[in-house]
């Protein structure tokens, strides 16, 4: 279902950094790095983040400079990776990495007029996490002592199945599927500057009179990751549909629509591949200064780009008392 689409009937407030201290956030770590990732190549020059041999590794100063907001705030974050990625998804990636090539191919285009603004937007659009981005960051990570997580499957899935099994509080991503997938609670924006937003499942459900499996089937009637969706059917008429029909089988067969696949679709939402025997230790007992070599050293990264990151992070941690190593 669209962001837009699904934003239009979830249940949102904005939340207060007090309310949700203390919590622990399984942060879905894709959706989480390339926000940091295209802002750092935004707005940074590449020299500051391109090694001698030329890897760009962008996504080291993105995490540096997106970890405190997490420990500034009392909150301890769970990092899930993707696992493989399902059959039925290998479309949208296919459509993304076609509007990437269009991208790449005005990025050139840009670089040859001298247009720097225009650079500077269509670098960002063009970033991809590439296998060497994915293994610094968990490195990194490691180093900062920061839980880490491998999914079987979406890695958002497991953030919201771990808010479902009471192992996190809350899921956290921007992405509003985690609905879709059951997390009871998701916090929303923590990339940005300000509140965060609070998403809840219970309230939606109740605010559209849906259970969990009617709002999975809306979603799948305009669209998903997974699916096109129906033409001309938007999350109102999709809603009203299934007020009058029970559910997406009852829906087509009403409608005569077609929806390739849609058992499936439905699985994936509601019965995903996850682990459930994940254990997570959230004591924070990170190695800053291993973690400044790895970055500064080893990767090259331009030592002022970084270092307030660093002692914004050393800071948080004496403060809250999450720390076990001062």
């Amino acid at each position: 279902m669209g962001n837009a689409d699904l934003r239009e009937l979830a249940a949102l407030e904005e939340a207060s950094f007090e309310d949700v201290a203390g919590s622990v956030v399984a942060v879905d770590a894709h959706n989480w790095l390339y926000r940091y990732l295209t802002t750092t190549v935004k707005w940074t020059s590449e020299e500051v983040y391109t090694t001698a041999d030329g890897t760009e590794v962008a996504n080291l100063v993105g995490v540096v400079q997106g970890l405190p907001k997490f420990f500034e705030h009392d909150l301890t974050p769970v990092f899930v990776f993707d696992g493989g990625v399902t059959e039925l998804k290998e479309a949208e990636l296919e459509a993304r990495r076609a509007q990437r090539e269009r991208y790449e191919s005005r990025l050139e285009d840009a670089r040859e007029r001298g247009d720097e603004v225009a650079v500077a937007r269509l670098e960002s659009r063009t970033q991809r996490l590439t296998d060497t981005i994915v293994e610094t960051t968990r490195e990194l990570l490691g180093l900062l002592d920061v839980p880490v997580v491998n999914a079987p499957a979406e890695g958002e899935a497991q953030a919201a199945h771990m808010a479902r099994q009471g192992r996190v509080d809350y899921a956290g991503t921007e992405d509003y599927d985690a609905l879709l997938f059951g997390a009871p609670l998701t916090l929303r924006q923590l990339t940005s500057a300000g509140k965060p937003e609070l998403m809840s499942l219970e309230a939606t459900l109740a605010a559209h009179d849906l259970t969990w499996e009617q709002l999975v089937d809306a979603a799948i009637l305009c669209g998903t990751d997974f699916n096109e969706g129906v033409p001309g059917v938007g999350p109102k008429t999709a809603v009203s549909l299934l007020h009058e029909h029970g559910d997406l089988l009852a829906v087509c067969e009403a409608e005569g629509y077609q929806v390739e696949h849609a058992d499936r679709i439905r699985q994936l939402f509601l019965d995903p591949a996850v682990d459930s025997d994940v254990s997570v230790d959230t004591d924070i007992d990170p190695d800053l200064d291993a973690a400044r070599a790895f970055v500064t050293g080893e990767w090259e990264v331009a030592e002022s780009e970084v270092e307030r990151g660093f002692e914004r992070v050393e800071s948080a941690l004496v403060q809250t008392g999450l720390d076990e190593w001062t």
